[in-house]
Formats: structure tokens, sequence, C-alpha cells
């Protein structure tokens, strides 16, 4: 039976991998800082599919700690055949005037934990020739966002990476996927502290999350190296791509400073 490694798995997106991999008789490692989540969930899960399912409650901004997830991985004789990582956070305002320690602890989670965590679990995937990555962007990668800054840049990373790996991995095995999903209907926007007008008009388009895991799913088996879940994602993601830049963040700007 395969293992998924999912982090981020108390809400939202990644409950909703764990859910739809456990119905499809995948073991789980589930990861976030709640362990009172995470307890919950595992247990629902091993009672409805009879699966194994193991709890990991670590907070991945935190030093050292993908070095202690990745050894007690091992250290549980766990080989881990799928890697989701999920987990990340956004910040809405003028980045001057946000909390500094928030903004370098979304750099952590967003891209250096998930760095890190592939960097872990990758090569023993191309050992065993063998494996796929899942790493979460969003359709924020695909502009700068004013007022939304060091998130958008995170994810124009992780798509970056992501696709680079596809092109590295492909000779073993292994599979990439970066998902980039549009407005999402979990807590994202209120934990990113996004006025409550500017909430309620981007929910208006939302994607649920179950259908943001099925299309990667998908895409994923089809090798994919990166899917936009849902048609008006793929066409607001795209629309920018022909205007000038600077065109593009004046544009955007005005539209997220009168969120």
């Amino acid at each position: 039976m395969p293992t998924a490694l999912i982090t981020g798995a108390s809400a939202g997106i990644g409950a909703t991998f764990a859910q739809e991999l456990a119905s499809r008789q995948t073991d789980l490692v589930l990861v976030a800082r709640s362990e009172d989540k995470l307890q919950q969930l595992a247990a629902q899960l091993k009672a409805q599919y009879q699966i194994q399912v193991h709890v990991f409650a670590y907070d991945l901004t935190a030093p050292d700690a993908t070095a202690k997830l990745y050894n007690a991985a091992v250290e549980k004789g766990l080989t881990i055949d799928l890697l989701i990582n999920n987990a990340g956070f956004g910040d809405y305002g003028d980045f001057a005037e946000r909390d500094g320690d928030r903004q370098v602890k979304m750099v952590q989670l967003n891209i250096l934990a998930l760095v890190d965590l592939t960097h872990k679990f990758l090569p023993g995937m191309r050992q065993r020739r063998s494996g796929s990555i899942i790493n979460l962007a969003s359709t924020a990668a695909f502009q700068p966002i004013p007022y939304f800054a060091v998130y958008a840049a995170s994810k124009a990373f992780v798509l970056s990476f992501s696709e680079a790996l596809w092109t590295e991995n492909r000779k073993y095995g292994v599979r990439i996927l970066a998902v980039c999903p549009g407005p999402t209907e979990t807590k994202f926007f209120k934990d990113a502290d996004f006025p409550t007008t500017f909430s309620e008009t981007i929910a208006k388009n939302y994607t649920s999350p179950q259908q943001v895991v099925r299309e990667a799913l998908q895409a994923l088996e089809k090798n994919r190296s990166s899917i936009i879940p849902g048609f008006a994602n793929k066409l607001s993601a795209n629309a920018y791509r022909f205007l000038p830049r600077q065109a593009v963040v004046s544009l955007v700007g005005r539209i997220f400073k009168h969120g």
C-alpha cells in the first residue's frame, strides 16, 4: 500500500487530499501544528478506510523541524511514495506596514520548508525510480500582487522550482507537479487578514477543495508539470500574459489596494 506525506493536513486542501487519498487506500503521514485536529482526522480516516495514519505535530517554520520530520519518518521505517507540500499561508497589506516576523515566517514555510522536504525525500524516490511530489503554488504565482507581495512571490518560486524539477526527474520515473489553485473555499483569506468585504467578493469565485484535489491527482496521473484547477482560474491566470509587466502590476495593485 503506498504512503503519502501531507503537510498542512489539518484543514482545507491538505485535509481534502488526506480524505481523497485515504479513499484510494493510501496510508498517510499527516503533518501540521495542531495535534488535536490531526488526531481527530487520523482517527476518522483509520476507522473509515482501515489504513495506517501517522501524525506528526510540527511547526515547519521552527528550526530543524523539517529534519525532525524526515528523521521521524525514517525511524518509523516509512517509505514516502507521495510528498504533498501543502503547508503555507498569506498575509494581506502594505509590506512595509505588516509584521516583519510574519513575512519571514511566510518565506520559511512557503519556500524553505518546501525546498528542504523536497530535497530530503526526492533522492529516495529517484533511487527507487518511482514516487511523486505535489507542491502547492497558486494563481498568485503568475503575476506580482501588490499588498500580497511576499505570498505571490513565494508561489512564483514554487511554480518555477517545481516545473524545473519536473524536467530534471522525468528520467528517474519521479513525477513533480505544481498545483496552482485560485480562490478556494478554505479559511485562507480570513487567516491572511483580508478585509471582510474583499473576502466576500472573492468568495463568489471560490473553487471547492474537492475540485482542486481531484484535478491535481488527475494531472499527476498524466505526469503534467503544473495544473490550474478550474476553467475560470485558467483564464484569469493567463489573462495578463501579453500585457507589459508594469501595466499588469499597476492594474493588480489597484484591485488589491481597494480590497
